[in-house]
């Protein structure tokens, strides 16, 4: 397969970096972490309205722009090289993929419009204590009540955007079920009575995670999306992991090119670092991986909008597991070869690695990602112990860590 971007997505790829670079790129990231606002409100607004990348993969018949994940990959991209602090993985890549898979025609339309508007941010309450993205895991209950009403009761975590999302999209169980049964998805409106929220102190500042606990919250029953259960959330989930993996391509892209930059001014015993061998191979290793990490990430865009849901699945674990490690190895590389400097507060570097790290285990670890692919794949199942970063073709299994809570 060739696969190259149309004139269009190119040039929608250069209005988001337009867009970001003009709000002072990294700087913008630093000023959200200072405000402690969880998000930049004012690029929110420009990305989400102007841009109208808030409604980007939702189909024109509900007010979106109709386009696709092959857009999306190329616009997480470049949110991922600035550190962007804007709700567009929570609202677009897990909310709105969320609402595409598994609601209702009926409800499609009552919801999508408001979020294409960028009127509203919306998130996904999905994991919960320990982070394990197994459906196993799911303790929150969906009761029945009098009056066509069901109550959520439990307590969600690491929920990205929870603690400023408008619109909550909870995942339940009915009473009485186990593992990957009687799952379903409730909207559940931020405010509702019985609903309390923080956000969570976290390794990863330029990404804000809550804990959203459901106190008996009454919805109506008829707020559950659809009847497609965990099949559904579970293809919602592998639209957000190509996402993310766009996101942590970008990320890789940029501490590559901060490697490069410094080894080039960075001078010792007369020269630049830069003319090194153990420093020129260090950063070709990079750039091997940030371009291997690349063609996972694009091919899992577009195996999202043209190949069927198995491939598409498939392909989604593949990324994830990939670029996960690769943004991680990138960014701890980088702040090898930047020495002491790169450790500091005021350097971008351990901005990126600590996004790195916190993102390698968001929607489940690469060692949780490979084991998917190799039960796709009908293979034996082995930990490889590839858990130190550097990405691996083996197919291992592993904890599914929390994603960086401090």
């Amino acid at each position: 397969m060739r696969f190259g971007f149309t004139e269009e997505q190119d040039e929608l790829r250069r209005s988001v970096r337009r867009i970001l670079d003009g709000a002072g790129g990294v700087a913008a990231a630093r000023r959200t972490m200072a405000a402690g606002d969880g998000h930049d409100t004012v690029l929110w607004r420009q990305l989400a309205r102007e841009l109208g990348l808030a409604g980007l993969v939702i189909p024109e018949r509900h007010g979106g722009a109709g386009l696709g994940w092959v857009e999306l990959v190329g616009v997480m991209e470049e949110l991922g090289r600035t550190l962007a602090c804007v709700p567009f993985l929570s609202t677009v890549g897990l909310a709105t993929a969320t609402i595409l898979a598994a609601g209702t025609e009926e409800q499609q339309q009552a919801i999508l419009p408001a979020l294409a508007r960028g009127e509203v941010t919306a998130a996904l309450a999905w994991l919960e204590i320990g982070g394990d993205p197994d459906p196993a895991a799911v303790t929150t209950t969906a009761r029945p009540a009098p009056g066509g009403h069901v109550l959520l009761a439990g307590k969600k975590r690491f929920v990205v955007d929870g603690h400023s999302a408008d619109l909550l999209l909870v995942v339940a169980r009915a009473p009485g079920t186990s593992g990957a049964d009687g799952l379903a998805v409730y909207e559940v409106p931020a405010g509702a009575d019985g609903v309390r929220r923080h956000r969570l102190p976290t390794m990863d500042a330029t990404r804000a995670l809550a804990e959203v606990v459901l106190a008996d919250v009454r919805v109506p029953a008829a707020s559950r999306l659809g009847d497609g259960g965990w099949p559904a959330i579970a293809r919602a989930l592998a639209r957000g992991r190509v996402a993310l993996a766009a996101e942590q391509v970008g990320g890789a892209q940029r501490c590559l090119d901060l490697g490069v930059d410094y080894a080039k001014v960075r001078h010792q015993f007369g020269r630049p670092i830069g003319s090194f061998q153990a420093i020129q191979h260090t950063l070709a290793e990079l750039f091997v991986q940030v371009e291997s990490a690349r063609s996972a990430a694009y091919y899992a865009g577009w195996a999202a909008a043209h190949a069927t849901a198995d491939e598409a699945d498939e392909a989604a674990a593949v990324a994830a597991a990939y670029c996960g490690d690769a943004y991680f190895h990138c960014a701890a590389e980088t702040i090898q070869v930047h020495g002491g400097i790169g450790f500091t507060w005021e350097h971008d570097a351990h901005l990126y690695f600590k996004r790195a790290r916190a993102s390698r285990t968001l929607l489940g670890t690469p060692a949780f990602h490979r084991e998917d692919v190799a039960r796709r794949l009908g293979l034996g199942v082995a930990d490889d112990g590839a858990d130190d970063g550097a990405p691996s073709t083996g197919l291992g299994t592993g904890p599914a860590t929390a994603p960086g809570v401090a």
